[in-house]
């Protein structure tokens, strides 16, 4: 397949946007599937995983390929619950285009917003597809005012709806001035009826006006009144999209089949094949100010992103990895930049969601499972030993809800262990940590779902029955003031014995995690042990000094110390580095941080007193309160996430049911004092 005949894209939105709904009826008009499987009945193709069928929501990305009119669109949906929001993270680090998928009815809803920065962050052209515009509520051309109010997308309609909700009939093409309307599963071409041809042409108009900016030759005919080509148009269009300067946008209702072969028609003409993306620059791993240029094509030096890793019960793990250049072959060795470390590709996988067929190589631009990698994770670069230099990673979102966990049965434990070691492989937002004073487990996660899936899959995919504890919040430890430590580490046990000292500067260091500074001069301690002193601090680091949360934000200089030629080692530096830490530590106003939560509702009016008393009693702090739709307000504002268990609950019943709402992590912030002294108390630390 050409590369400009390529498309990589991906489908994100809000829960119950109909993003899977949408890639169900792709797969069905693209040929891929002969039948509709639908969300609500736990058939789509695309929720193939067991806790997906149960809930009927996407948990897990998934891949799939298809053909539409001579081109080939690899396409991955994403998941629509802020639980899952590494999936959407990762996606979007690897995919050249997106279809953001909006409801007709609910319009910018919460994670719309989150999956829109997302985008933002790695640069991703997208069009927009307002979807379920047959349901009771919906309003196009609010949905596109909210796109371009709250989102900055330089909304562009593309399309006009005839008629809305049970009238939604068919749609009109701006840039052909043509309707189209729709029978079963055919779309029927007719000229567009007398009463939308004002509308029609002051869309045009406007498309036109806005296109102008952009474009010179537009511009020039647009100023002299003269007709300006729909060829002209569509390209100029396109270049908009690709700069991310224009969202184009798109109307149907997925569920009702009016509106997808259109939207595959814009993913051709709008969305970037991986030519349009152009070159991948890497960092040189030995040379980090050198920089490498790789451009999409199969006879470039080989390059390629790991972003997905999953357990398959009959081919082991599979590795899905995007290609950027060069040419992949089975049985090839090539080399981890992340790892620092060989790999050789067992087999090579095309995926059609939980269909596969393997193929004997794979070139620029393509998306695959790779079997076989035995230490490659997500975010890892994989590139050819002759040019070894490092992609940018994926952004991985911190962990902010734990719980404990132990088997049913003792002699589970190593089953226990291995099945959580392969689940925190596959998802990096899930985090396990073994508690020595208590000898627990504990995992942490993005939310309560998060964690609950995982259990689920622990029971049934891995067989392990376990026991749990109940949710708790991930805190974080820091520091609030400047210390001094010096310590130093002396033992004599006979023959050989240890010894190290140093002397460290502590200070707080908000919002730029973990740094170490060097200042020792005079070789006071060697250089060799100076990297073991960082070493132990940063052991200590993860397991936490105050309360057994990892310590984040501080700052360590090491001004001094000393040595012994003969008992001075390796492992006595990372002693004596780790003492000192924690005896500065506690010296230095140590504090604990809790999880601020970003939390959006979505309410009738006759309940904004009682939701917006009830977020105060929680320590909530409200930002903003905006129009939602007719009769009901949009509320944001920011939450401690230690106060919100239970919450979708009391929301329901203060609210009759009719009031929802999606929060997702924001940042870390000092624990009030008093609270501070009773979270101490219940885990029996004293301060």
């Amino acid at each position: 397949m050409p590369l400009n005949k390529l498309r990589n894209i991906g489908i994100a939105a809000h829960i119950d946007a109909g993003k899977t709904t949408v890639t169900e009826r792709i797969l069905f008009f693209t040929g891929t599937t002969r039948k509709m499987g639908e969300v609500h009945d736990g058939q789509a193709t695309m929720d193939f995983m067991k806790q997906e069928q149960e809930r009927g929501i996407t948990i897990a990305s998934a891949a799939i390929s298809c053909q539409w009119k001579g081109s080939q669109i690899n396409l991955i949906d994403t998941p629509g619950h802020v639980d899952f929001t590494v999936e959407v993270e990762r996606s979007l680090r690897v995919i050249d285009g997106m279809i953001a998928v909006f409801c007709a009815v609910g319009g910018v809803e919460p994670q719309s917003e989150t999956v829109w920065n997302q985008a933002d962050r790695y640069r991703v052209p997208r069009i927009a597809f307002i979807n379920k515009m047959d349901r009771t509520g919906a309003d196009f051309q609010a949905v596109v005012s909210q796109m371009t109010k709250y989102l900055d997308a330089n909304a562009v309609p593309l399309h006009i709806p005839m008629g809305a909700e049970e009238h939604f009939t068919g749609i009109i093409d701006i840039l052909d001035c043509k309707a189209y309307v729709f029978r079963d599963f055919e779309q029927y071409e007719t000229d567009v009826p007398d009463e939308y041809k004002p509308k029609c042409k002051a869309a045009r108009a406007f498309l036109t006006e806005k296109l102008a900016d952009f474009n010179d030759e537009i511009m020039e005919l647009f100023l002299e009144d003269k007709e300006i080509p729909g060829e002209l148009l569509k390209k100029a269009l396109r270049d908009a999209t690709l700069k991310l300067l224009i969202t184009p946008v798109f109307c149907g209702a997925a569920y009702k089949n009016k509106g997808i072969q259109m939207l595959l028609d814009a993913v051709l003409d709008y969305l970037p094949s991986p030519i349009d993306v152009g070159a991948v620059v890497g960092i040189d791993v030995d040379n980090p100010s050198k920089s490498h240029t790789c451009h999409p094509s199969p006879k470039e030096p080989f390059s390629a992103l790991a972003f997905k890793l999953i357990n398959d019960p009959f081919v082991g793990q599979q590795t899905f990895t995007r290609i950027f250049s060069g040419t992949l072959k089975s049985g090839m060795q090539i080399w981890n930049a992340t790892k620092a470390k060989h790999e050789r590709v067992g087999r090579i996988l095309k995926i059609r969601a939980k269909e596969r067929e393997e193929v004997s190589e794979a070139t620029a631009g393509d998306i695959v499972a790779l079997i076989g990698m035995k230490f490659t994770k997500t975010g890892d670069t994989l590139c050819g030993d002759e040019h070894r230099f490092l992609l940018e990673s994926i952004f991985i979102p911190p962990s902010v809800i734990e719980l404990k966990i132990s088997p049913a049965s003792r002699k589970d434990q190593a089953k226990l262990g291995e099945a959580l070691g392969r689940l925190t492989n596959e998802d990096p937002s899930f985090n396990v940590r073994f508690d020595d004073e208590t000898e627990e487990t504990v995992i942490s996660g993005m939310g309560e779902l998060h964690l609950e899936i995982i259990i689920d899959r622990l029971k049934h995919e891995f067989n392990v029955e376990s026991i749990v504890g109940e949710p708790s919040v991930a805190f974080r430890e820091t520091i609030t003031a400047e210390v001094e430590s010096n310590y130093k580490h002396s033992k004599q046990t006979g023959g050989k014995g240890q010894f190290a000292h140093t002397v460290m500067r502590i200070e707080p260091n908000e919002a730029k995690g973990y740094e170490f500074i060097d200042k020792i001069k005079g070789g006071s301690i060697p250089a060799e042990f100076i990297q073991s002193v960082n070493k132990g601090i940063q052991k200590t680091l993860d397991r936490g000094i105050l309360a057994g949360y990892p310590v984040v934000d501080v700052k360590v200089v090491l001004i001094d110390g000393n040595h012994h030629p003969v008992d001075s080692s390796d492992m006595a530096f990372q002693t004596c580095g780790s003492i000192c830490f924690k005896n500065g530590f506690m010296k230095a106003g140590p504090i604990l941080l809790e999880p601020m939560m970003k939390i959006e509702i979505n309410t009738p009016d006759e309940y904004i007193g009682d939701v917006v008393g009830n977020l105060n009693r929680r320590r909530g702090k409200i930002e903003a309160m905006r129009r939602y739709r007719k009769g009901a307000q949009k509320i944001t504002g920011f939450v401690p996430l230690m106060e919100m268990f239970g919450y979708s609950t009391q929301l329901r019943n203060i609210s009759s049911g009719r009031a929802n709402y999606s929060m997702e992590f924001f940042n870390y912030t000092p624990l009030p004092k008093n609270i501070q002294e009773e979270v101490l108390k219940k885990l029996a630390v004293k301060i």
